[in-house]
């Protein structure tokens, strides 16, 4: 079973930036990518931005130029650099990482965007 530990999220003020990370660890099995979700407010859990063991990215719409996704292969870790933030981008940020035939999720890390 992979677990994942989330870190970096908190209270920014609009325009300000956060940096996330997930590191994956246990009985890792190879992992084809990793990824974030969030989860607002009365809302359903959205797709932010995932990248493929390969380095292939892909991000939502509402983030992309402002928000960028990185990994450590080698550390089986994560990062999601957020910058110009929004009080849209408020939610709950969770880690996510997947292989063949399985997908873990993160407890998630509050992000509150907010002046």
């Amino acid at each position: 079973q992979v677990q994942l530990v989330e870190s970096g999220g908190g209270l920014v003020q609009p325009g300000g930036s956060l940096r996330l990370s997930c590191a994956a660890s246990g009985s890792i099995f190879v992992i084809n990518a990793m990824g974030w979700y969030r989860q607002a407010p009365g809302k359903q859990r959205e797709l932010v931005a995932d990248i493929t063991v390969g380095g292939i990215t892909n991000y939502a719409d509402s983030v992309k130029g402002r928000f960028t996704i990185s990994r450590d292969n080698a550390k089986d870790t994560v990062y999601l650099q957020m910058n110009s933030l929004k009080p849209e981008d408020t939610a709950v940020y969770y880690c996510n990482a997947r292989g063949t035939g399985w997908s873990s999720l993160g407890q998630g890390t509050q992000v509150t965007v907010s002046s």
